[in-house]
């Protein structure tokens, strides 16, 4: 449930709830109305024309933010041989293959933030699938995260590579970057996430894709803002 303390009250006040904002006066905004001590995370929600029940409307995917996300990532990579030599020169922070799987299952070790694997370890990852799925950390194709090239992926993910999928209600949420990223950057990486998204638009689903979208801070209000702000 959404805390409704003194500064979010104040700083929801700021928000007209019946204005659909552009993109730039959005991001002016969702500056303004930040309330934590500490650099939050600007998120962006999208409603989207889907039917969340059928798996052909499902969308799942990545995309490497113009600006980076602001948010450093720790990188766990589970491959062998030039696989796992190229991970270690590429700066992955764990890199092992069996050993770190049973680390993880036996000790329920989770000192990591995403995982890239080799498709040859995947029928080992799939064993702590139980472990991982929940977590939102089972490396998927659809998200780059199982790949025989893990050097590409682990340089992405340092350049600010995200992962964004719908939701049981038809929802996408994914972040745009940090209240310290200056404006235009801000602005940038959600038009970059928006049009990203349209365009991996579903050829099941009919009319436009995107019904409406809103950003926010962490624990800041919603603040609407209107599509054709994202019209090429």
């Amino acid at each position: 449930m959404r805390r409704t303390g003194k500064k979010y009250v104040e700083a929801s006040k700021k928000v007209d709830k019946n204005q659909v904002y552009s993109a730039t006066d959005a991001i002016k905004l969702v500056k303004e109305t930040s309330i934590t001590k500490f650099d939050s995370t600007v998120d962006v929600a999208l409603k989207l024309n889907i039917d969340p029940k059928k798996q052909d409307q499902l969308l799942r995917g990545s995309l490497v933010l113009p600006n980076g996300s602001g948010k450093s990532k720790r990188i766990l990579v589970l491959a062998k041989g030039e696989q796992a030599e190229a991970a270690k020169a590429a700066g992955a922070d764990f890199v092992g293959d069996k050993d770190l799987i049973d680390k993880i299952k036996n000790e329920n070790w989770m000192d990591f933030d995403i995982i890239v694997a080799t498709p040859d370890m995947m029928p080992e990852v799939g064993k702590i699938g139980n472990v991982l799925g929940p977590r939102g950390l089972m490396p998927n194709p659809k998200t780059g995260t199982v790949t025989p090239k893990v050097e590409g992926v682990i340089n992405d993910i340092k350049k600010g590579m995200i992962e964004y999928r719908t939701d049981s209600y038809g929802n996408i949420h994914t972040i745009i970057g940090k209240v310290s990223f200056d404006a235009k950057a801000l602005e940038e990486n959600l038009k970059y996430v928006i049009n990203t998204i349209d365009k991996a638009k579903p050829s099941t689903v009919k009319g436009e894709l995107i019904a409406n979208i809103s950003i926010s801070t962490t624990m800041g209000p919603g603040i609407k803002v209107a599509k054709n702000s994202f019209d090429n």
